[in-house]
C-alpha cells in the first residue's frame, strides 16, 4: 500500500467521474413565453453550458425547437418567436405541448419527460395579458395529470419594484403555477457609474430542485451553476456517506493490505463532488487539488506513512496498532479529504483562488494546512464532526 502511486488514484478518480457521469438521467426543460422576454440569458445563465449559442435548434413540432448540446444530459424545449396572439396560435401551441408532455410521460422513460415548464414574462412589459393567463390555465387543464410543475420566470427584472408589483398582479390569479419568481440573469450596466447586480437565479434553481423528481435532482446540481448552495449541501451529504461507508469497512481494524478498499470509497467521493460541481472530466482541476493536497509521491491519505504523521492530528484517534486503521480513524480521514476538497474549489469558484495558484509552492502548503486543519477536528466514530467541547 505505501506503493500506491498518486498517478493509480487519478486514474481511479476518473474513472469514477466516468460512471458517475453515465448515471445521470437525462433532464428536460420547456420554456414558454413571448419574443423578447431573455429566454436565451436566462438559460445561459442557468446552466453550466451555453446552450443557446453551441446546441443545435432541431424542430421538434411547428411551435417548438429542442436544443440539446453532445454528452449534456440537457435539453430545453423552446417556442421562440411565438406570439399568443389569436385562438388559432394557443390551440396550435396548446396541442404541441400537450403532445409532448405526453409523449414523454407514454414512453415510460424517465429521461424523456418533461420535468418543468418556465413561462417567461418580461417585467419591463409591466404586462400580464389575459390570453395569457388563459394559456395558463388551459394548459394546467390539460396536462394536470401528469403533474409537471411551472414556474412563472419575470425575466429582465431590472427593477426590483417592478417585478414585485408585476409579480403581485400575477398572482392575484391563483394560476395552477408553482411560483413567480422575479429574475435578473446577468449584470446590468445602467451606466458607467451603476450597474443592477444579478439576482434571482439561485431562487430560481432552489425552486426548481425541490419540484422536479428525485431522481433528476442529481442531474440539475450538477448542471446548474445558479445555486452554489445546493452544490455544498449535496458536497456535504456525499462526504457524510462516504465516511460512514468509510467506518463501517474499518469496523474492526483494517490491515493496510486492505486499505484499497477505503481508497476506491475516497476515489467515488472526490469523483462525486467533482461531478456536482460540474468539474469536466477532462479538467485538470481535480488533479491539480488532489495532488496538493496529498502530494504526489508516495501513498494516499490512507497510505501507511501518511496515516502514521497525521494520527496525532485527530483527537482521541491513537496510533496503528499492527499495521491497521480503525473505522473511527478510516471515517475521519475520510471526511477531512473530502472537506478539503470542497474547501478549495469554494475558494476557486469565489475568485479568492485560481488554479494557477494552486500549482505554486505557495499553493500546495496552503492546500496542506487545509488538509491538516480539517484533520484536527473532533470527529464521531463516523466522521461527522462533533461540538469544539464534545467528546467521542
Amino acid at each position: 500500500m505505501e506503493n500506491f502511486e498518486f498517478t493509480e488514484f487519478a486514474d481511479m478518480i476518473m474513472k469514477k467521474m466516468e460512471e458517475e457521469y453515465k448515471s445521470l438521467e437525462q433532464m428536460n426543460v420547456m420554456i414558454l413565453g413571448k419574443t423578447g422576454t431573455g429566454k436565451s440569458t436566462l438559460i445561459n445563465n442557468m446552466f453550466n453550458e451555453r446552450l443557446v449559442e453551441t446546441g443545435t435548434g432541431k424542430p421538434v413540432t411547428q411551435e417548438i425547437r429542442q436544443i440539446k448540446k453532445q454528452g449534456f444530459p440537457l435539453t430545453i424545449y423552446d417556442t421562440p418567436g411565438l406570439e399568443l396572439k389569436g385562438e388559432n396560435a394557443l390551440d396550435s401551441l396548446l396541442d404541441g405541448v400537450t403532445e409532448k408532455i405526453m409523449e414523454g410521460v407514454n414512453s415510460g422513460e424517465i429521461g424523456k419527460a418533461i420535468h418543468c415548464i418556465w413561462y417567461c414574462v418580461s417585467t419591463p412589459s409591466h404586462r400580464f395579458e389575459q390570453s395569457e393567463i388563459d394559456f395558463l390555465r388551459k394548459l394546467s387543464g390539460r396536462t394536470s395529470e401528469y403533474d409537471v410543475p411551472v414556474i412563472i420566470v419575470l425575466t429582465q427584472s431590472y427593477s426590483k419594484k417592478d417585478a414585485k408589483e408585476l409579480s403581485n398582479v400575477i398572482e392575484k390569479e391563483a394560476l395552477p403555477v408553482v411560483k413567480v419568481i422575479p429574475v435578473l440573469a446577468e449584470d446590468y450596466a445602467i451606466d458607467d457609474e451603476y450597474t443592477v447586480k444579478a439576482y434571482g437565479l439561485d431562487t430560481l434553481a432552489e425552486m426548481m430542485y425541490n419540484v422536479i423528481p428525485e431522481a433528476l435532482q442529481k442531474t440539475f446540481i450538477a448542471i446548474q451553476k445558479a445555486s452554489f448552495k445546493l452544490k455544498k449541501d449535496k458536497a456535504s451529504t456525499i462526504i457524510a456517506q462516504s465516511a460512514v461507508s468509510a467506518a463501517a469497512t474499518g469496523a474492526v481494524p483494517i490491515p493496510m493490505s486492505d486499505a484499497p478498499i477505503l481508497i476506491s470509497i475516497q476515489a467515488t467521493m472526490i469523483a462525486r463532488i467533482a461531478l456536482t460541481f460540474g468539474i469536466p472530466m477532462q479538467s485538470g482541476s481535480i488533479l491539480t487539488v488532489i495532488s496538493g493536497l496529498l502530494g504526489t509521491t508516495g501513498a494516499t491519505v490512507l497510505g501507511k506513512t501518511i496515516v502514521a504523521n497525521l494520527l496525532k492530528l485527530i483527537p482521541g484517534a491513537g496510533s496503528i496498532a499492527g499495521g491497521a486503521i480503525s473505522g473511527a480513524t478510516a471515517a475521519a480521514l475520510t471526511a477531512a479529504l473530502g472537506e478539503s476538497f470542497v474547501t478549495v474549489i469554494s475558494l476557486v469558484y469565489s475568485g479568492e483562488l485560481s488554479l494557477s495558484d494552486l500549482s505554486s509552492e505557495k499553493g500546495k502548503t496552503m492546500l496542506k494546512e487545509i488538509l491538516k486543519d480539517r484533520l484536527k477536528i473532533k470527529r464521531d466514530k463516523n466522521g461527522q464532526q462533533l461540538a469544539p467541547n464534545a467528546t467521542t
